[in-house]
């Protein structure tokens, strides 16, 4: 019997990859979105890339909302897994932490105790390298460390992510759930529509030549086609359950970036120096995009993918091509022109 699987905000840059990469490898997906008014938008963002047109069949979709209770149950039944990847990423933080942390929480909580409720026991989760790496802590960061959410530089996107995923592992053990995260990097890599995320608008913004130096730091950086493939591998290995799997292919900092953009795009007027941190300081004050990152001024994050290779097997994308191939994705649909 072919397994269903729910995968929450399907319409996501990163969802949509993972339901291609299940729908190919034989399973049924329901989708959950907000509004089913998207469900043609994502239908025709992966039907391109369908190894078979009937594989468009095994595509569903169903109404819920992370902060309402009503639809849940419905969107759960029959289904014997449940990737939860649903999860606000902004470039710029808000003014007010909640707005990301509420619904992160509360929203994974709802999700995974209605998973818990339809008899699911399989959950993989989208977490993040940021719920892993802690301000201030240098050197190579594992699956073993955790963001600490009480320091003051602490971001509300990371405080998001962080207790998002400790509440999983709480319901999980509460529960009996067999849980399964996946902690990406810097999402980067092709798109499958024009609806994409704060990731790639970051490789639009470096296109453009909108700054003339780069902010001086950098972070872990993986190609979303690897974290699909990592989710799909996630739910198709129960022994994964239990553990945390980073997903990183390399750091770069921004002005590594640059320079690979630059060699890509010669023409183009792409910073490739690093700007002072006095300087980005100064900008801060009328930028919320750069005061966002202000606590990682002068610091380049690592984190090891010891465990997405050796116990997934995952052959990860360079980050330079995770890179180019974004930048490449961008100027072929006309979201950048050359």
């Amino acid at each position: 019997m072919t397994q269903l699987v729910l995968l929450t905000g399907i319409s996501g840059f990163v969802a949509k990859h993972i339901a291609l990469r299940l729908l190919n490898a034989g399973y049924v997906v329901r989708g959950t979105l907000r509004s089913l008014d998207r469900a043609n938008e994502v239908r025709a963002a992966i039907r391109p890339y369908l190894k078979s047109p009937d594989a468009e069949a095994l595509l569903t979709f169903a109404a819920a909302d992370l902060e309402q209770d009503a639809g849940w149950s419905a969107a759960m039944q029959g289904a014997s897994a449940l990737v939860h990847s649903a999860s606000p990423f902004p470039i710029s933080q808000p003014k007010d932490e909640a707005v990301l942390i509420r619904p992160a929480v509360e929203g994974t909580a709802r999700v995974l105790r209605a998973a818990k409720a339809a008899g699911i026991a399989r959950v993989v989760l989208t977490s993040s390298t940021v719920a892993v790496c802690s301000d201030g802590k240098h050197g190579i960061q594992t699956e073993d460390d955790w963001c600490d959410t009480t320091l003051p530089t602490t971001t509300p996107y990371a405080k998001s992510k962080t207790l998002a995923e400790r509440r999983a592992w709480d319901i999980a053990r509460s529960d009996g759930l067999a849980l399964t995260t996946i902690n990406p990097g810097f999402i980067l890599g092709p798109p499958m529509d024009l609806h994409y995320g704060s990731s790639i608008r970051l490789v639009a913004r470096i296109l453009k030549g909108k700054d003339p130096l780069m902010p001086p730091f950098g972070f872990p950086v993986v190609d979303v086609r690897d974290v699909a493939e990592m989710h799909l591998r996630a739910v198709q290995r129960p022994e994964t359950a239990g553990r945390r799997f980073i997903a990183s292919a390399g750091s770069l900092s921004m002005a590594e970036m640059g320079r690979v953009l630059k060699a890509e795009y010669p023409v183009r007027r792409i910073p490739t120096r690093e700007a002072p941190q006095m300087v980005m300081r100064l900008l801060s004050v009328v930028d919320a995009e750069i005061r966002s990152i202000l606590p990682k001024l002068g610091h380049v994050e690592r984190v090891s993918n010891n465990r997405a290779v050796h116990d997934m097997g995952i052959e990860f994308i360079g980050p330079q091509a995770a890179l180019k191939a974004s930048a490449d994705w961008l100027v072929k649909h006309g979201q950048i022109w050359v």
